[in-house]
């Protein structure tokens, strides 16, 4: 993280890091298990039969109670519509309640969605219990009610409460909402779009609002809210069961931000470092940005993705199973890295609410881990000391190696291949690496051979560019073979492309030229071309 700063510390304005989407379980743990709700309903409620019309009478009171509900304080409630973002739909309401700085239930929506319920059917055969039912866990579709809430603390949140027992609720917040209230109690000007700060005055005053986004300040809105809004209870009822929600993250998502003095950097970072981690994201170095390790019992994703949301927006993507981390930009000068966790056991993380800063200090980490090799890969200079002990032969014992030629086709070819090695765990055999050259390059086994290639990995290895797995006979770049590809395969593609460009293209006649500045700019700068294309022959 320090070496990003330093690269690109003077075209920054300031850098901060928050959490960002955050999906929140909230069950009720004395009404999860089949034992607990047959105690409440006889033992507690005093139903001696546990039918499907006393768990309906529950959905059906609650129901009538969100119909009063909305009735009573004039909120709008709709079904969805379909292929209808929720967030969209409902966001003209939120902005009404913010202009009128108001809070509380701005909206709410009705949609039919799977969720887990209970299922009370008759034994098939009879029993000494005329009044007993076999209850049993299981996943219907039925109505859900999304609540969509202005809260004074959390900002913009919303609560989607399940109509059938036991009332499972999800809960849906973004702490940038969370920063954007604590700003505005501190009276700190900022610059805010989406889920993005733009610019604010006081950057340590944005990030100690960050920090402050703990487990007891969810905690007690969510608590506030489910009381409110959640099914209802009665006194004896909650003094006899365990009614408190149990609270368990279920996606969480954290963010480091780079915001930009202006706009021409970051574009050509960004490009760059989808295109450097498309090279060197490995399985290896995927896991060491997670930090964990791979084994042969890993389950799930192991890769790296480069998607196109929508025209001129990209996302890189780097999976390790049910996590991954993301880069992408916009607004022109915002670049943002950032975490996410589907299943937090992945991390050896517990997901109760109360280890929310255990994962604040995990997810925060592999940010900061991912921001450091980008950096790291992004700071390759031309060596030129090193290119020429390269070129020098080298003696290992009794062997004597010839040296390393920057314009040595076969060896770019081979580094070329090396660094897109993140489709192998434990490093390539000699095969693996001969049949990807000769597939990616569309050469015959007759131009180069396995005995060629073996040749050209002992070269590699005597200069210490190469490394063997172990004791096997499987290969991989060392940290001084990335740089050194990394830089060979710049050269050849920044710079020796740009100068055959020039060399061969055919060059207008001088005599029709018009009078241009940008045509004078051209060709003066195709002049200076070919002087380096002479200085080079005459080297």
């Amino acid at each position: 993280m320090e070496t990003f700063i330093k690269l690109f510390g003077s075209l920054l304005l300031f850098v901060y890091h928050c959490f960002d989407r955050v999906v929140i379980n909230g069950y009720l743990s004395g009404l999860s298990r089949p034992g607990q709700v047959v105690h409440f309903f006889q033992n507690v409620v005093g139903e001696p039969v546990i039918g499907k019309e006393v768990l309906s009478r529950r959905t059906l009171e609650y129901q009538q109670w969100v119909e009063a509900f909305a009735r009573n304080h004039a909120t709008p409630i709709e079904w969805a519509e379909p292929k209808v973002r929720k967030e969209d739909y409902v966001r003209p309401s939120l902005r009404r309640m913010e202009q009128a700085s108001q809070h509380g239930v701005y909206f709410i929506l009705k949609s039919m969605e799977q969720g887990q319920t209970f299922r009370s059917t008759v034994p098939r055969y009879p029993t000494e219990d005329a009044n007993y039912r076999i209850l049993a866990r299981q996943r219907s579709r039925f109505t859900h009610y999304y609540f969509y809430i202005h809260d004074e603390t959390l900002g913009a949140m919303a609560m989607r409460v399940a109509s059938f027992f036991p009332f499972q609720t999800t809960y849906y917040l973004n702490g940038h909402n969370f920063i954007e209230k604590e700003l505005n109690r501190e009276k700190v000007r900022f610059r805010k779009n989406d889920n993005a700060f733009l610019s604010v005055s006081d950057p340590e005053a944005l990030q100690a609002a960050a920090d402050r986004l703990t487990s007891v300040v969810i905690r007690k809105r969510l608590d506030y809210w489910t009381l409110l809004l959640g099914p209802k209870f009665s006194k004896r009822e909650r003094a006899a069961m365990n009614l408190h929600r149990f609270y368990a993250v279920s996606q969480i998502e954290y963010c480091r931000n780079f915001i930009f003095k202006r706009n021409f950097p970051i574009h050509r970072i960004f490009e760059r470092s989808c295109e450097m981690g498309l090279w060197r994201m490995t399985a290896n170095k995927i896991a060491e940005v997670f930090g964990q390790r791979v084994t042969r019992k890993l389950k799930g994703k192991l890769n790296t993705v480069l998607e196109q949301v929508e025209h001129g927006h990209h996302i890189f993507r780097a999976y390790y199973r049910n996590a991954f981390i993301k880069q992408y930009e916009k607004f022109s000068i915002y670049l943002r890295n950032e975490a996410c966790s589907n299943n937090l056991s992945d991390f050896g993380l517990k997901k109760g609410l109360d280890h929310l800063a255990a994962v604040r200090e995990k997810l925060l980490a592999v940010t900061g881990r991912f921001a450091a090799f980008q950096a790291e890969w992004l700071n390759v200079h031309v060596d030129f000391p090193l290119l020429q002990r390269l070129a020098l032969p080298i003696t290992v014992g009794t062997a004597k190696y010839p040296g390393i030629k920057i314009h040595d086709t076969r060896m770019i070819r081979l580094m070329e291949v090396l660094l897109h090695g993140g489709t192998v765990v434990s490093g390539w055999t000699a095969s693996q690496i001969h049949e990807a050259i000769l597939t990616t390059f569309h050469i015959g086994a007759e131009r180069y051979g396995l005995n060629q290639l073996r040749y050209d990995l002992r070269k590699l290895k005597a200069h210490g560019l190469l490394a063997r797995d172990g004791k096997r006979y499987a290969y991989r770049l060392t940290d001084k073979g990335t740089k050194v590809a990394l830089l060979f395969i710049l050269f050849h593609k920044q710079l020796c492309g740009p100068l055959a460009n020039s060399l061969f293209h055919h060059q207008p006649a001088l005599a029709p030229r018009p009078n241009s500045k940008l045509e004078t700019a051209f060709h003066k700068a195709d002049h200076s071309i070919q002087n380096i294309i002479q200085l080079l022959e005459a080297a």
